[in-house]
């Protein structure tokens, strides 16, 4: 009788991308602490004032224990961090600021005269500013990826340590020229649409540049075309910098249970890379205020993301998010004050 040959058995093994430990960040991501939040909400019930008199302060105080794990919540060492990149896009005019400008708004901040160091000192919030390689800017989205996979991953893990010395409360924003234009072909290529249907008119686009900024968009869409599919592909194909820097600091909050303020439309615009990977990896994150531009708030309301300033601003340096970061500290002192109280 012949002996049996063995089979092999076909195993198929999917090549590691650098991508890989993100993925699996994003698939065990930590949740909330319902029992402190449910403390700080029945704190607030049994405090001696009309039923939800506070409005969204009480939601606030309850979010900020739900994701940093105490109640009453404490803010000790809220965090200002702002990301710089540039964007090989600019070439095509898309905005009426030179590439220099980007430099220059990151030294006027090490120098203490920009926006964002004066509500910083209001708010008593502690400031770091990230210059992601300024003079290399990233790849023309209408023509090549941003960075390759390797680049992309290396930027992420940068932005997550962000939070490395420690914090809690992390407020985001972003430097960058052009960088409007990548966030409206970021959320095109994540949302679908066209363009036309994301750009706005940014830093003074007048309606000639805004159809550039659109035709810049659509030109990315078309080049990088399925590979869009994918949220992280989408990040490194026709973000930029800061943006993989903000992805890898929201991630990080979330790992440490820092809550997190959001602010502009190039962090919103990289929080929704991270939804679209895991649609709950944003539920520690709070939207501080809307810009102008209409693709923001197109892209807040497709993430659920209510802003709790509506002060029209539109400067960069995450100004918005400094400036909820003392509302979200009035909501902290508001549980703890009270929860004093009702012990006394």
């Amino acid at each position: 009788m012949p002996l049996a040959t063995p089979q092999r058995a076909a195993i198929d093994i999917m090549p590691a991308t650098p991508f890989d430990d993100f993925r699996s960040l994003l698939a065990a991501l930590p949740p909330a602490d319902e029992a402190a939040e449910s403390k700080v909400r029945m704190l607030f019930a049994r405090a001696d004032k009309p039923k939800a008199s506070l409005g969204r302060i009480e939601d606030v105080a309850a979010w900020l224990a739900a994701w940093s794990g105490r109640a009453p919540p404490a803010i000790n060492r809220p965090l200002v961090a702002i990301f710089a990149g540039n964007h090989g896009a600019v070439r095509h005019g898309i905005s009426p600021r030179p590439v220099a400008a980007t430099a220059n708004v990151v030294e006027l901040c090490a120098a203490g005269g920009a926006a964002i160091n004066q509500v910083c000192i209001a708010n008593d919030l502690g400031l770091k500013v990230f210059d992601l390689a300024l003079d290399i800017p990233t790849g023309d989205i209408a023509e090549e990826a941003a960075f390759d996979q390797r680049g992309c991953v290396a930027t992420m893990a940068f932005g997550m340590e962000a939070v490395a010395g420690g914090a809690d409360l992390l407020c985001l924003g972003d430097l960058g020229v052009g960088n409007s234009t990548i966030a409206a072909a970021l959320c095109a290529a994540l949302f679908g649409g066209q363009g036309a249907d994301w750009v706005g008119p940014g830093s003074g686009a007048d309606d000639a540049m805004i159809a550039l900024k659109a035709d810049v968009v659509d030109r990315a869409l078309a080049f990088h075309g399925s590979s869009l599919g994918d949220p992280l592909e989408a990040l490194r194909r026709v973000g930029g910098r800061e943006f993989a820097a903000i992805c890898g600091a929201i991630l990080a909050a979330r790992m440490q249970k820092i809550p997190v303020l959001l602010d502009g439309f190039a962090a919103t615009a990289a929080a929704a890379v991270l939804h679209k990977a895991n649609p709950v990896a944003l539920d520690h994150c709070l939207l501080a205020s809307l810009s102008p531009e209409p693709g923001h708030a197109k892209a807040a309301g497709l993430l659920g993301l209510r802003p709790l300033l509506d002060l029209g601003i539109s400067h960069e340096e995450g100004v918005g998010a400094a400036l909820a970061a003392g509302i979200v500290k009035a909501a902290a002192l508001t549980s703890s004050g009270m929860a004093a109280a009702i012990r006394r």
